[in-house]
Protein backbone atom coordinates (compact mmCIF):
# COMPACT_ATOMS: atom_id res chain seq x y z
CA UNK A 1 0.00 0.00 0.00
CA UNK A 2 1.04 3.60 -0.71
CA UNK A 3 -0.01 6.49 1.52
CA UNK A 4 0.42 10.08 0.37
CA UNK A 5 -0.87 13.53 1.27
CA UNK A 6 -2.72 15.80 -1.12
CA UNK A 7 -4.49 19.13 -1.17
CA UNK A 8 -8.29 18.97 -1.34
CA UNK A 9 -9.37 21.97 -3.42
CA UNK A 10 -12.90 21.80 -2.02
CA UNK A 11 -11.43 22.48 1.42
CA UNK A 12 -8.18 24.31 0.60
CA UNK A 13 -7.03 24.72 4.19
CA UNK A 14 -6.85 20.96 4.78
CA UNK A 15 -4.11 18.51 3.84
CA UNK A 16 -5.59 15.03 3.45
CA UNK A 17 -4.03 11.60 3.14
CA UNK A 18 -5.03 8.76 0.86
CA UNK A 19 -3.99 5.13 0.88
CA UNK A 20 -4.04 3.16 -2.36
CA UNK A 21 -2.75 -0.21 -3.43
CA UNK A 22 0.59 -0.09 -5.23
CA UNK A 23 -0.99 -1.04 -8.56
CA UNK A 24 -3.69 1.64 -8.31
CA UNK A 25 -1.13 4.30 -7.31
CA UNK A 26 1.07 3.47 -10.32
CA UNK A 27 -1.97 3.44 -12.63
CA UNK A 28 -3.04 6.92 -11.46
CA UNK A 29 0.53 8.22 -11.63
CA UNK A 30 1.07 6.97 -15.18
CA UNK A 31 -2.04 8.77 -16.45
CA UNK A 32 0.05 11.96 -16.10
CA UNK A 33 3.03 10.67 -18.11
CA UNK A 34 3.02 11.45 -21.83
CA UNK A 35 4.54 9.13 -24.44
CA UNK A 36 8.00 10.07 -25.75
CA UNK A 37 7.81 12.84 -28.32
CA UNK A 38 4.50 14.25 -27.09
CA UNK A 39 4.18 17.64 -25.44
CA UNK A 40 1.40 19.05 -23.31
CA UNK A 41 -1.03 21.17 -25.28
CA UNK A 42 -0.55 24.24 -23.08
CA UNK A 43 2.92 24.74 -24.61
CA UNK A 44 1.55 25.36 -28.11
CA UNK A 45 -0.75 27.84 -29.77
CA UNK A 46 -1.40 31.43 -28.86
CA UNK A 47 -0.72 30.84 -25.16
CA UNK A 48 2.83 29.55 -25.71
CA UNK A 49 5.33 31.65 -23.71
CA UNK A 50 7.45 32.36 -26.75
CA UNK A 51 4.89 34.47 -28.57
CA UNK A 52 2.01 35.01 -26.13
CA UNK A 53 2.10 38.82 -26.02
CA UNK A 54 2.37 39.28 -29.79
CA UNK A 55 -0.39 36.80 -30.61
CA UNK A 56 -2.72 38.02 -27.87
CA UNK A 57 -2.36 41.55 -29.30
CA UNK A 58 -3.25 40.20 -32.75
CA UNK A 59 -6.26 38.30 -31.39
CA UNK A 60 -7.48 41.37 -29.51
CA UNK A 61 -7.15 43.45 -32.66
CA UNK A 62 -9.09 40.86 -34.64
CA UNK A 63 -11.93 40.64 -32.14
CA UNK A 64 -12.46 44.41 -31.90
CA UNK A 65 -15.00 46.04 -34.16
CA UNK A 66 -13.25 45.70 -37.50
CA UNK A 67 -13.05 48.05 -40.41
CA UNK A 68 -11.34 47.21 -43.66
CA UNK A 69 -8.23 49.19 -42.70
CA UNK A 70 -7.99 47.48 -39.27
CA UNK A 71 -8.16 44.06 -40.93
CA UNK A 72 -5.41 45.03 -43.36
CA UNK A 73 -3.18 46.15 -40.45
CA UNK A 74 -3.62 42.77 -38.72
CA UNK A 75 -2.81 40.85 -41.90
CA UNK A 76 0.32 42.96 -42.49
CA UNK A 77 1.52 42.55 -38.90
CA UNK A 78 1.01 38.77 -38.89
CA UNK A 79 3.97 36.77 -40.19
CA UNK A 80 3.35 34.40 -43.07
CA UNK A 81 5.67 31.76 -41.58
CA UNK A 82 7.81 31.23 -38.47
CA UNK A 83 10.16 28.53 -37.21
CA UNK A 84 8.81 25.47 -35.44
CA UNK A 85 9.03 26.08 -31.66
CA UNK A 86 9.93 22.42 -31.05
CA UNK A 87 12.59 21.41 -33.58
CA UNK A 88 13.65 24.91 -34.73
CA UNK A 89 14.17 23.44 -38.23
CA UNK A 90 10.67 23.10 -39.68
CA UNK A 91 8.57 26.07 -40.74
CA UNK A 92 4.98 26.73 -39.70
CA UNK A 93 2.98 28.49 -42.41
CA UNK A 94 -0.16 30.54 -41.96
CA UNK A 95 -2.99 28.87 -43.85
CA UNK A 96 -5.91 31.17 -43.04
CA UNK A 97 -7.31 33.69 -40.58
CA UNK A 98 -10.59 32.83 -38.89
CA UNK A 99 -12.36 36.07 -38.13
CA UNK A 100 -15.46 36.48 -35.94
CA UNK A 101 -18.63 37.05 -37.91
Amino acid sequence: DVTFSYKDYRQPTQQKTMTLSGVEFIRRYLTHVLPKGFMRVRHFGFLANRCRAKKLDMIQQQTKKRTTSALEKVEQAMPICWPCPTCKIGILRLATLILPS
